[in-house]
């Protein structure tokens, strides 16, 4: 009596296999930290200036920008804390939706910057995009009740 075996095909799983699985999940915490890490040091340098100038003057009109920012008494300051307080947030993992909201507009203006007025810095600015829109997909879900078009006092 012969016996016939049957040989079936490899069984094709969409699954992620464990070790792209746990590499994955890291992903937003890594962008966190490559993102609140400069975030952090520049808010520093902000008020203890440890960070020498560029030694290559600055073109006119981003010149009269930074001036202007400067004359205003006030603009560095707010800036540098608001840097500061966003890179502590992001190393420290806590409330890196508000933190990310807050940064938002200094990453549109530094684009705009280095777009208008100082070409050289776009390379990073654009890293810096980069990681704040990767962020804000991965904490999505703490956005959406602030994009609903209607809500109820």
């Amino acid at each position: 009596m012969t016996t016939i075996t049957s040989v079936s095909a490899p069984r094709l799983t969409s699954t992620p296999t464990p070790m792209n699985a746990s590499f994955t999940r890291h992903l937003p915490t890594v962008a966190r930290i490559l993102l609140g890490l400069p975030l952090f040091v520049f808010g520093l340098n902000g008020f203890l200036n440890f960070i020498p100038p560029p030694a290559t003057p600055l073109p006119a009109g981003a010149m009269a920008f930074a001036g202007a920012l400067v004359n205003t008494g006030y603009m560095m300051q707010l800036i540098g804390a608001t840097h500061l307080i966003v890179g502590v947030l992001l190393l420290t993992n806590r409330f890196v939706p508000l933190a990310l909201a807050l940064l938002a507009p200094f990453i549109v203006n530094s684009l705009a910057f280095h777009f208008f007025l100082e070409r050289s810095g776009l390379p990073m600015a654009a890293v810096f995009l980069a990681f704040e829109l990767y962020l804000a997909w991965s904490y999505r879900r703490a956005f959406a009740p602030m994009l609903a078009a209607r809500v109820a006092p």
